[in-house]
């Protein structure tokens, strides 16, 4: 499966996620360049909102990474290890953010849009690529 149909099976399937990108999710627009990384928390948890009290389950289970541009969206690998997945903050400001699928619908999902994240995330993963942080 390609990067493109891979990041867009995660927007419409099931699961909790949280998507956090440098810039608004435009699937129609490959050519502008763009990071993604959508973050699979526990199945079953409260983890992406409506915590009482500020308590529950926020961690991440996964953790995939796609870019795009020049037309092309890649998937720059995923991860699935507790331990370094640690190392990453949730956005806690996440809220319901639009992404744009290639037909023009418009898919809701928690996000946000972030560089500031995407630069963290960025840096904190290329620390880890030399160990093999990436499948």
């Amino acid at each position: 499966m390609d990067g493109l149909h891979e990041l867009l099976e995660l927007v419409t399937g099931g699961g909790r996620k949280v998507f956090v990108a440098e810039k608004p999710i435009d699937l129609r627009d490959l050519a502008t360049s763009n990071t993604v990384y959508v973050l699979q928390l526990p199945d079953g948890s409260r983890a992406a909102g409506g915590r009482g009290g500020g308590f529950g389950e926020r961690r991440i289970v996964k953790l995939y990474h796609f870019e795009y541009a020049t037309g092309t969206c890649t998937k720059v690998g995923e991860v699935e290890d507790d331990g370094r997945l640690d190392l990453l903050d949730l956005p806690y400001h996440a809220t319901a953010m639009p992404i744009m699928d290639m037909e023009g619908r418009e898919r809701l999902v928690s996000g946000v849009t972030d560089p500031s994240f995407v630069a963290s995330y960025r840096q904190a993963l290329s620390q880890k690529e030399a160990d093999g942080f990436f499948k």
